[in-house]
């Protein structure tokens, strides 16, 4: 006996299946197919077993299973079975932590030749980050308004690291020194209404390299900060009596305000006897942060090195990453939180300035987790014992029993940084076609 009927197919919202002249024993089957054939598809697209999950942001510190699918974090918890995952990959002895978040970085290029940062102390953020980590860059104020369409169209919009940026408050950007001694440039008004019409990139405003001994140029980009809702980070520049660091701190940042190039001589940071000044208490009180922004030239371990022991580390880690500093005492991000793991600092507390501070310190709470829903930026890290050493921008160095090294980098899910080929499958087994000629 034949019977005409339709069915419902399961997951579909309107639409019908029409059968006819079907056997009612085949009908049924056909009418369960979509159910057992996604009862039967792996729930996810990628699976991280047994890696140790460090993410300070949601108070996760031992080992679990990381599953990820249509490029976000699915599922954390202690098993996950692998026939669930596509493909599943063990990363037992391994961390596995946010994808580090470098928020002082220096990757656009200017058109004008002969700028400052023209093609000789660029660098590709792709080429630079992804092996260290980093799926998350902010530009330190290159860019200002009037360049910044440049470096969307060229550099922001390309790359497959996570790029925003800061705006200068100059209009030019980091053309060249003496075009940044140009107040007539700073405009904050027109600045703010940028980056307000600009916010799905513009995380913050850049004051750098003042010279004069006066607050034009900070204050000029806290006015700018106050008008756009957005944070602002300064690179004190030079240190005269007119502009008293502490006045900065104390009197004109607002709670949120970053201070880069933190451990920099001759900011007067610590007294005679290496004690940590009682006016940066006062300051962290107040909610200034201080972010490390190692740089070339920014960074010795006269004064990280006494403040570390006194337990005042810095907010946030950032590298100041230029072709000028990426082949020197910085290296890359790992090397800088490798640095902090031999000051003394807990290795969750170095992911914590790393990960989760430096994402909200730019109002980006969503970035630097491992948390369900959120996007999969993920750094695979491995914590090498041994002898070390590390040098600061004089030369000055300290030994350490760790550091840090990248195995993978996932971002949104992809695998973009594989340093022992665990994503591989072994050739002979693999359905590769390899060609004969």
């Amino acid at each position: 006996m034949y019977t005409v009927r339709t069915c419902e197919a399961p997951n579909m919202q309107t639409s019908r299946v029409a059968v006819s002249l079907v056997r009612p024993t085949a009908l049924a089957a056909l009418c369960l197919l979509p159910s057992l054939l996604a009862a039967q598809a792996p729930r996810y697209d990628l699976l991280l077993q047994g890696g140790h999950v460090i993410d300070p942001k949601n108070g996760v510190n031992a080992v679990k299973d990381v599953a990820i699918r249509d490029g976000r974090i699915a599922a954390v918890a202690d098993r996950i079975p692998p026939s669930e995952a596509r493909k599943t990959i063990r990363v037992a002895g391994l961390y596995v932590t946010p994808g580090l978040v470098d928020i002082h970085v220096h990757v656009f290029t200017h058109s004008a030749p002969g700028t400052l940062y023209d093609a000789s102390s660029s660098v590709n953020p792709d080429d630079t980050c992804l092996r260290a980590g980093v799926t998350t860059v902010v530009d330190a104020g290159t860019a200002g308004w009037r360049s910044f369409p440049d470096f969307q169209r060229r550099i922001i919009d390309r790359s497959k690291v996570r790029v925003l940026a800061m705006l200068n408050i100059v209009g030019t950007g980091m053309l060249n020194n003496e075009v940044e001694q140009n107040p007539v440039d700073m405009q904050p008004e027109v600045t703010a209404e940028f980056a307000r019409k600009h916010r799905d990139v513009i995380v913050g405003i850049k004051s750098a390299h003042w010279r004069a001994a006066s607050f034009v140029s900070v204050e000029k980009a806290v006015e700018a900060g106050k008008l756009a809702d957005l944070p602002v980070m300064v690179d004190y520049g030079s240190f005269l009596p007119g502009k008293p660091y502490q006045q900065m701190v104390l009197d004109i940042f607002r709670p949120g305000d970053m201070s880069t190039h933190f451990f920099r001589v001759p900011a007067p940071l610590i007294d005679e006897n290496e004690k940590v000044m009682d006016y940066l208490h006062e300051a962290r009180r107040r909610g200034v942060k201080f972010d490390v922004g190692h740089g070339g030239g920014s960074f010795y371990f006269r004064y990280a090195e006494p403040m570390a022991k006194q337990g005042f580390y810095p907010d946030s880690i950032s590298t100041d990453l230029h072709a000028n500093s990426v082949n020197g005492s910085m290296i890359d991000m790992l090397n800088v939180m490798s640095k902090f793991l031999a000051l003394g600092a807990p290795l969750d507390e170095v992911i914590r300035m790393s990960t989760t501070n430096p994402a909200t310190q730019v109002k980006r709470p969503e970035l630097g987790q491992i948390a369900p829903g959120a996007e999969a930026d993920i750094a695979v890290l491995r914590l090498d014992t041994g002898d070390f050493g590390f040098v600061d921008v004089r030369g000055g160095r300290i030994t350490g029993r760790q550091r840090l090294g990248c195995e993978m980098t996932l971002r949104a899910g992809k695998i973009l940084f594989d340093f022992n080929g665990r994503a591989g499958t072994p050739w002979r087994e693999a359905a590769i076609d390899y060609p004969v000629k």
